[in-house]
């Protein structure tokens, strides 16, 4: 077996199943063994009946007493039953299981396990997981990984396919160690082997912890190498594009129905001094949610087509990406400016991006918004002076800097001024070594008039009064977004998840309520059609995954409740707080906690008394810490695969600093010692393995 193979020369993945593996981006080998668990599951010690906790998650031994029985919902079918102990009852509900009719017998015995609710004076217990005796005494006590799933796959079957992998690894020695013993012994890191085996099946959090360290160590290592190698070639550029201030900025600023803050005013006249300069623009513009970036995009991106070029503008989504094409039009029209913006994403159709192939390189448009599409070999730029993009974590260092390369033209020596921005603000400490030699704006101000959002920290205890809640604000006429964690349901969770959270809503809450539900796997367009109806207020609630979480602008929206809150970084909670508060009306945040730790409550209560986004990262970089690997969800300010810039900071300083001493010596790939690590790095680039953006 090598690393490169296909996963079907493993035991019970054919072609079938390969292309189940493939939706979630595992073809290979390799790529099967750095699909890392998301979380890790124990089993409970068994707990009485009549001594369980609401909220809490249990496992209870329980005889089965009751027949099943089935009541539709919607397009949901919840089946009953009850199971009893030596101390009491409790009842069983299944959403969407009518094959769990035939499963359940009466007089049945089995380890249940689930989160229970206390509903009047009996307790429920929700989507339990059957065991029997032999699987519970099998599981008890191990630490057992718990993958990302996609529809057609189920937690056994990843866990099998990795136990192949990992034995084969064992017997044939197939993974390279690409860190010198030098370092793995200064830094007290276990090696590659070590941590890939840790990391999946740990005897304990020891190992664990341990696992994570390394692979954290050498994510970082990787890609902080990766960045002062581009860095290097990408300092004191001389301006290819040189610029002038023209009247156009000035029309556009005094026509505005608002005047800029002081900190937009002093970002912007950092802009407009870089592309009037001696040397090209590589600005960071770190602005807190709805500091008004996209105004300064809009300001940059003008001054650039006032002087003859074109200016292009990257978002990472197709919803966010056409909410600036709306925006850049908007402004457009209103103030009359010299703007012929095009949206080019990866739904139009075969002959609409021609088209608008044709359209950018004859620059005839001379203002190009969009995704990814933006960068495909399809797309030649006639003028391309400045690339904006927008939520730039989300972009991989590859990804921006083939962007900014769209504009080199053939001698591959005018490279287009860059501008990203980022509405995750964070730490100063974290930010020297993920931006280095980027020169930062930081917007802090928020606009005049923006009212502060009223946030609540509550338990699911409180739920039905949310609902409630809800039901008057929407019956107010302003709309709300629920964010589940979850897509749909799994037998290894009771995460919240979108699927059944829209039924259970559409079941609780009146039926002329409009309630949608929106998440990653939809179709681009559905997605789209779903934003621009909840936009134009055809939809009461949106019931989401995180995609919501950055740039979408509903003024009319006013709450956001939030499920399962301990499970994301207070940086991401943050993020989709900024949802809601855009418009005229006081706006509320309901931060669902349905965890009973002390520390969970701690690091939420952070969020309940500030809406400081620059301090909240403060916040979240001293509360996180390696005990909240066990399912707290990145941070959302950078998406690596493994590491976390809150709860590896330690890691990510002891990066920078190895990264630097090998880099003291230009000609450190050469040296025998570093062989496998510069060979994984030139892999990353040829093979254009993307890291995450700085």
């Amino acid at each position: 077996m090598r690393l490169t193979d296909n996963i079907t020369i493993l035991k019970g993945i054919g072609d079938k199943t390969a292309g189940i593996f493939r939706r979630m981006g595992i073809e290979t080998v390799e790529e099967l063994l750095r699909c890392y668990p998301r979380d890790y599951d124990r089993l409970e010690e068994v707990s009485r009946i009549a001594e369980l906790k609401d909220g809490s998650r249990v496992v209870v031994r329980g005889t089965i007493c009751s027949g099943v029985s089935e009541r539709k919902s919607g397009r949901l079918t919840i089946s009953f039953s009850q199971a009893a102990d030596d101390s009491g009852k409790m009842n069983l509900s299944f959403f969407n299981m009518p094959y769990i009719k035939k499963m359940l017998k009466k007089g049945a015995g089995y380890y249940l396990r689930g989160k229970v609710h206390r509903r009047g004076s009996s307790f429920t217990m929700e989507q339990p997981v059957l065991l029997s005796p032999a699987e519970y005494e099998k599981q008890r006590g191990k630490l057992l990984p718990v993958y990302p799933l996609t529809t057609g796959l189920n937690q056994k079957a990843v866990r099998k396919a990795v136990s192949q992998v990992l034995a084969a690894m064992e017997a044939q020695n197939l993974l390279p160690e690409v860190l010198p013993p030098r370092i793995l012994a200064e830094q007290d890191l276990c090696s590659a082997s070590e941590a890939l085996f840790w990391i999946h099946f740990p005897e304990d959090a020891e190992q664990l912890l341990r696992a994570k360290k390394r692979l954290a160590f050498e994510e970082f290592l990787v890609f902080l190498l990766l960045v002062k190698k581009m860095k290097r070639s990408a300092q004191a550029v001389p301006n290819a594009f040189p610029m002038l201030e023209t009247a156009d900025t000035v029309r556009f600023l005094e026509g505005l129905p608002f005047r800029l803050t002081e900190d937009q005013r002093q970002v912007w006249s950092e802009i407009s001094g870089d592309l009037t300069g001696e040397y090209m623009m590589n600005r960071l513009i770190q602005g807190d949610v709805g500091s008004g970036k996209t105004v300064l995009a809009a300001l940059a991106l003008l001054l650039a087509v006032s002087n003859g070029y074109q200016g292009a503008m990257m978002a990472p989504t197709e919803v966010l990406a056409t909410q600036h094409f709306q925006t850049l039009r908007g402004y457009t029209e209103q103030y009359k400016l010299p703007l012929k913006p095009v949206l080019l994403t990866g739904s139009l159709t075969a002959k609409e991006k021609r088209e608008v192939y044709e359209k950018i390189e004859s620059g005839e448009c001379n203002l190009i918004i969009g995704t990814h599409a933006l960068i495909q070999e399809k797309v030649n730029y006639a003028n391309l002076a400045l690339v904006i993009t927008d939520e730039q974590h989300r972009f991989g260092v590859r990804q921006r800097e083939t962007f900014s390369r769209k504009g080199a033209g053939d001698s591959g020596d005018r490279m287009p001024h860059v501008m990203v921005m980022s509405a995750t603000p964070i730490p100063r400490t974290l930010a020297v070594i993920l931006y280095g030699d980027m020169h930062v704006s930081v917007i802090r101000q928020l606009p005049a008039g923006r009212q502060s959002i009223k946030n609540c920290v509550v338990g699911t205890d409180w739920r039905n009064r949310a609902w409630k809640f809800l039901e008057k604000v929407t019956g107010a006429g302003r709309q709300a977004f629920v964010v589940c964690p979850m897509i749909e349901s799994s037998e290894e969770s009771d995460l919240e998840n979108v699927e059944e959270y829209t039924e259970k809503l559409r079941g609780a809450l009146p039926e002329r309520l409009r309630i949608e539900m929106l998440h990653g796997k939809m179709k681009p367009v559905e997605k789209n059609r779903l934003m621009d109806a909840f936009s134009a207020g055809m939809i009461d609630i949106l019931v989401s995954t995180t995609v919501i979480e950055v740039g979408i602008n509903v003024p009319n929206a006013t709450v956001m409740m939030i499920e399962n809150a301990e499970r994301f970084g207070l940086a991401q909670l943050h993020q989709l707080r900024g949802r809601v508060g855009r418009g005229q009306h006081q706006s509320y945040c309901i931060f669902i906690n349905g965890s009973d730790s002390d520390r969970a409550e701690e690091r939420l209560d952070v969020l309940n008394h500030s809406n400081d986004g620059f301090y909240i990262a403060e916040q979240d970089l001293k509360l996180r810490g390696p005990g909240d690997m066990f399912g707290i969800r990145q941070s959302g300010a950078l998406n690596f695969r493994i590491a976390d810039i809150y709860q590896d900071a330690d890691m990510l300083m002891l990066a920078d600093r190895v990264c630097g001493q090998i880099t003291e010596d230009d000609a450190w790939e050469e040296k025998e010692e570093y062989l496998e690590l510069a060979a994984l790095l030139a892999r990353s680039v040829r093979n254009n393995i993307d890291f995450p953006g700085i």
